[in-house]
Formats: structure tokens, sequence, C-alpha cells
């Protein structure tokens, strides 16, 4: 995984790349270990389920807010004070536990409060890349930010938090925020001039930037709105992640109950679709060299839908399991050529508002999806959402063919501006 980042990336995005990873550790440590804890509090379902929710709504509660002060803050400054903000809250919340442990309602603030600090820096992250890695490098520094995600949340992370919360129950999120710390240092590290072609965060004067956070909102969604392919590519991805969510949210079942999946495997058989997601990461920017971003959009569609139509008629887990690494292959490049156009078309004191309105338009179905899958399983079985899910992406792969066409370069702005957050949750989560 440390060799991961391309030494012609620069400095600064080794910086970035190992800040990212590091916080992605560290959540994949404190997200089960919640759980966990959540866990030996209460066996209330609904109670424990309220801390996953706690965790689900700042984003779309503050995820504009957050685009909005990440285009008027420094936003290498406050990717490090999030950071350490975030560090001083696991931290305290890991003494708590350690000293005389917690109740729900500290697990559901303390899980809120997280989310709504990461909606702040993600959207201030989105904006970062692009002033520390040269344009045509962006496709590449995307990808290489979601696998280096993917191995320390999926592979590292995750299998950890059991076995620390298993030692002592603090020391997950001991462990949690000293990844923070490590990833303001990191951040503080980069430096603080820009790239050329980057010109940074908004410079206006004052007096036409500060009139209205509500108009700042407004100017973003305008934005998105009025340019169409990048709005026709959003709408994409709400509605493959309306199929991907119901998939994932009966997964376990469908693997367990479909495939016969032995529960001892499940680990194994999820790691495929890890494999395969880190295998596309890496990958993104060669296609997108090859064939061109919105070209390339429409393919991964159509090899994703031939994977999930073989994941949904397979019954042995060896084939779908292979169907579900190619499908989550395709998940990566989606995201990472989402990021690379978007990144051609915003002007960079735009670039945390329209990411902000990207990942919302992006993820707002994700719930939708979810709750549907869990009714047409509980009522019919869980095979009919497979197969669901896979007509949706044969209209939604329809649908791009019929609409996605390269737009013209606009004249003011000709180079990458956002980062690599992804606009389809990466598997096993939604995209």
């Amino acid at each position: 995984m440390g060799r991961m980042p391309d030494a012609r990336l620069g400095r600064d995005y080794h910086l970035l790349w190992s800040a990212t990873v590091s916080s992605r550790f560290g959540d994949a440590l404190r997200t089960p270990a919640l759980a966990l804890l959540a866990a030996t509090v209460t066996r209330d379902a609904r109670v424990i389920a309220a801390v996953t929710v706690a965790a689900q709504v700042p984003p779309l509660l503050f995820g504009l807010l957050g685009g909005v002060y990440a285009d008027r803050w420094d936003r290498r400054r406050t990717m490090a004070a999030v950071d350490g903000l975030r560090a001083v809250v696991v931290a305290a919340l890991a003494v708590a536990i350690a000293v005389d442990g917690v109740g729900i309602v500290t697990l559901l603030v303390a899980a809120f409060l997280l989310a709504a600090l990461g909606t702040l820096f993600d959207a201030a992250s989105f904006a970062l890349l692009p002033a520390l890695v040269p344009p045509a490098a962006l496709p590449q520094a995307n990808g290489r930010l979601q696998a280096g995600a993917a191995v320390a949340g999926g592979f590292l992370g995750a299998p950890a938090a059991g076995l620390l919360f298993t030692a002592a129950s603090a020391l997950p999120f001991a462990v949690d925020a000293v990844t923070f710390a490590v990833a303001a240092a990191l951040v503080l590290a980069v430096a603080t001039s820009p790239r050329p072609h980057a010109s940074g965060p908004d410079r206006r004067p004052r007096h036409e930037r500060r009139a209205s956070v509500w108009t700042d909102v407004r100017e973003g969604i305008r934005f998105v709105r009025g340019d169409s392919t990048l709005w026709r590519i959003n709408l994409l991805t709400a509605a493959s992640n309306l199929a991907i969510s119901g998939l994932l949210a009966v997964l376990v079942l469908y693997a367990l109950d479909v495939l016969r999946v032995p529960p001892a495997g499940y680990g194994l058989f999820v790691a495929a679709a890890i494999l395969g997601g880190v295998a596309g990461a890496l990958g993104s920017g060669r296609i997108a060299a090859r064939l061109g971003t919105v070209p390339a959009l429409r393919t991964v569609l159509a090899v994703q839908t031939v994977a999930l139509t073989g994941f949904a008629v397979s019954r042995h887990p060896v084939p779908a399991g292979l169907a579900l690494a190619v499908f989550a292959a395709g998940t990566s490049v989606w995201n990472s050529l989402w990021a690379s156009y978007g990144q051609q078309r915003v002007p960079a004191r735009l670039l945390g508002r329209v990411g902000s309105v990207q990942r919302m338009v992006g993820l707002v179905t994700a719930p939708v999806g979810a709750a549907l899958a869990g009714l047409v399983g509980a009522a019919y079985g869980t095979a009919p959402v497979a197969l669901a899910a896979a007509g949706t992406f044969a209209l939604v792969t329809i649908a791009a063919w019929r609409v996605l066409r390269p737009a013209a370069p606009t004249p003011d702005r000709a180079v990458p501006t956002t980062a690599g957050t992804p606009a389809r949750p990466a598997p096993p989560r939604p995209r």
C-alpha cells in the first residue's frame, strides 16, 4: 500500500494520499467499534440503528454549508483543523469509555459530531487535489486515493476493529484519534502555495463573496444545473445508486441464502469486491487516457450492467464473486472519471460548493434504494432485488448512451479542479 502513489505525482500529493489513507484506516476502526459498543449498552435494534443513522444525517444537513466554507477558507488549514478537532472528540470518547463507560446519548452525539465535521473536511479535500497535481494526472491521482482508502479500510481497518475492541473497548477509538492527529500533521506539511494552474480558494472581493451563505449555495447549485453534461452524469449516478444501495442492503442475505456462501467464507466473498474496486481505481487513469472521460463513463455502465446481470442469474459463489468484483471495479472507475470530468468544468472558486452539490445529488437515492430492497426482500426474497438492480442498471446504461456527450471546454477554465471524493459510495458500500 505504501507504494501506491506514483512518484511523478509529487511530494504534496504523497502527503495528501497518506493523510487520506490514515483517516480512512481510523474510520474503518471506529465505525464497527461504535456499533459493537452500542451493542454492549443495549440490545434494542432501534437504538443501535440510531447510532448508524446519526452518522448518516449530517452530510444531508450540512453538506452544502460545508461546501460554502470550503470555498471561503484556506482548504489545507481547514482540513488540518477539522482532523485536529476530530482527534480531540475521539480521544475524549476513548477516555470516557476507559474510565467508566458511556451511554447511548454519548455515542449518538459523538457519531453526529464526527460526521458533521467530516462534511467540511470532505468539501475541502474535494477542492484541494487540483492544486497539488498536474491536470493530466488527476484521473490517476483520484484512482490512487480511492485505492489507498479501500485497502486501508477494507483490508486493514475493518478486520483490525474487532480484534482491538476485543482487547479493550476503548482501544479502536484511541487508535482512531492517533490517525486523525497524524492526518492533520500530514496535511499541514503540504506546501501552502498552489501549483500555477490552480487558482485556489475564492479570491473575489469580500463584499461580493460574503453577501449570504445561501447565495453561495445557490451559485453552486446553478453551476451544476447549468452544465448539462455534468448534471446528467449526476442524475445517472443517483439512479445507479438506487440499485447499488438496494443490492448492498441485502447482500449478506443474498450471499448466504441464494449463493449458499458459508458464513465463514463471507469475508472472502466481500474481499473479492474490494479487490475489484482497488483494481478499477488503479486502472482508471489508463482507461480515461485511452477512451476519453465521457465515452469511458458510458462503457463502464455497459460493463457493469453485464456484470450485475451475471451476478443476479448466478447461483454459485465463485462466478457470482467474480461478477461482483468486475462490478466493483466499474464503480471505482466511474468515481474516478466522474471526478475527472468535474475537474475539467468547475472553476476553482466553486470547487467546494459544486462538489457538495454533486455528492448530495449522487447519494440522496441511497437510503431509498436500501429501504425498497428491504421491503422487496421481506416480501419476495432477495433474488428479485438483484434482478431489479440489474434491470435498473440496464435502463441507466441506455439513458447514458443516449444523453451523455462530451461538452466543449469552458473558456475560462479547461483544467481539472475537483478531488477524488467518490460520487458513488465505494464497495462494499453504495457508490
